[in-house]
């Protein structure tokens, strides 16, 4: 392959587009393509099922000054590879997007960052349902009874006055009862760790060299390491810290150093490999929508799921920039960190915001892209390497409560609502159904009078056309 030799440029372009819960489903549609190139692409992913029936009940909430009667509880997400996440609420004021996808985050990445109570939701998902049983339950709590009902619509309410400071009060005095022991007694509890993340998630550095380390942290027991086809045409193997080559049938542990053992020969070029294991998602973890603005769950149990991370080395020859770009949301700071590494030997440079930032070889560059909450971005940076993709990052950045109509109340006679998370029963309104599908019905009855519109005029053309060469 033969190179240009010249200084690399790069693009960088953060859009941040405001996104309204009715674009919010436009996002979701995308989300799955999108999530390949999301910037959190470690840990579990899931789509959203529903409020669970079973696990779940009337609660009144006090919310800015007005109380209103919710159905809340445990929800579902049905995990990409069909295991089952359990979830609750922790962004009473932000509506589905239904059908969702979700991905798992840290507390930094989340609504949670912020708050001081995030310590306390943890011990209330660790000493309450469904980790411990309803029956086990009753008797913490001081009750005669519990249904899975009235646990879950307790812990929830529990969970809500930390969570977004609203008064929540069950219907049912069990679960009143319960809400009450669990917000009474919740302690301090630290922060889970990810199922499954790898740390950086890109690396670079010349040909002849082990490009690296890249961290595996996880909570399984063991995780499963393949390259992708093009490292294998290149000759590049993965090896751990003492040299040792890793493939598929090597499983590996938290803690582990991973390098890309690039070949002296290898012309410019890239590759990447995937961590996979299955394990139980840890109980605390945080998910946000993929590329959509929707609400905020929290993990209160899973089956055993299929979880994976991506990594990737680049590497160049002398003369040209060998770059890696990692890239992080950061709540606190109020947007995307984009983290640009030269290991080259020849200074990188690139046009952000009509300035022009170099890195120098062996200095890595953090750039704090500012993003509004609930608004897209879209962040590029130009690959050095002609022929190879650039550095893309997508996603909305989902740092705050709010952002949706108001939650849709149990009204007194218990009539259907039409918003529903879009899952399970819609015999009553759920929690989740706070403006996202409420519109459903409209939407769908203009489509199709759009459509019996656009054919009665493609009709009424032919037939005027057909008229007109008759008359001819």
């Amino acid at each position: 392959m033969i190179l240009a030799r010249k200084r690399a440029t790069a693009r960088l372009a953060a859009t941040a587009i405001a996104t309204s819960l009715m674009a919010a489903g436009a996002f979701a549609t995308a989300g799955t393509a999108a999530a390949e190139e999301n910037p959190h692409n470690g840990g579990a992913t899931a789509t959203l099922g529903g409020l669970d029936r079973d696990a779940s009940g009337p609660i009144a909430v006090t919310h800015e000054g007005e109380t209103d009667t919710y159905r809340g509880g445990l929800f579902t997400l049905q995990a990409d590879d069909g295991g089952t996440l359990q979830t609750y609420c922790i962004d009473f004021t932000t509506a589905t997007a239904s059908n969702a996808r979700y991905r798992e985050v840290g507390w930094s990445e989340s609504r949670l960052h912020n708050n001081p109570d995030a310590g306390r939701i943890q011990w209330i998902l660790q000493n309450s349902y469904p980790v411990v049983d309803s029956l086990a339950l009753a008797e913490q709590a001081g009750v005669e009874s519990l249904t899975d009902a009235e646990a879950g619509a307790g812990t929830q309410a529990a969970i809500w006055e930390f969570s977004d400071g609203v008064e929540a009060e069950p219907e049912s005095e069990n679960a009143a009862a319960l809400a009450d022991w669990l917000t009474e007694n919740a302690e301090e509890a630290a922060e889970p760790g990810a199922s499954l993340t790898l740390t950086p998630n890109q690396v670079s550095g010349q040909p002849g060299n082990r490009l690296g380390p890249i961290t595996v942290d996880t909570t399984a027991d063991a995780v499963s390491v393949a390259p992708d086809p093009a490292a294998a045409e290149q000759g590049v193997t993965i090896t751990d810290g003492a040299g040792n080559v890793i493939t598929e049938d090597d499983p590996v542990t938290d803690g582990t150093e991973l390098f890309f053992d690039v070949p002296a020969d290898a012309e410019d070029g890239s590759a990447s490999l995937t961590a996979t294991a299955t394990s139980q998602v840890p109980i605390g973890r945080a998910f946000t929508g993929i590329d959509v603005r929707t609400q905020t769950m929290i993990l209160a149990g899973s089956s055993e799921s299929s979880v994976s991370a991506g990594a990737s080395a680049n590497w160049a020859a002398p003369g040209t920039p060998a770059v890696a770009v990692d890239a992080e949301e950061i709540c606190a700071e109020g947007g995307v960190q984009v983290t640009v590494t030269n290991t080259g030997d020849v200074p990188f440079e690139f046009e952000l915001n009509g300035e022009t930032v170099t890195v120098a070889p062996g200095t890595p560059e953090p750039i704090l892209v500012p993003v509004e909450n609930g608004q897209e971005y879209d962040i590029t940076i130009a690959n050095p390497i002609e022929g190879e993709e650039d550095f893309r990052f997508t996603g909305v950045l989902d740092c705050a409560p709010g952002g949706g109509e108001a939650p849709t109340p149990i009204d007194e006679e218990n009539e259907p609502a039409p918003a529903s998370t879009g899952g399970g029963d819609t015999d009553e309104p759920d929690l989740a159904a706070t403006g996202s599908d409420s519109n459903v019905g409209m939407i769908t009855g203009i489509a199709v009078a759009l459509l019996v519109v656009g054919g009665a005029g493609v009709f009424f053309m032919r037939r005027r056309t057909a008229s007109a060469g008759s008359d001819s």
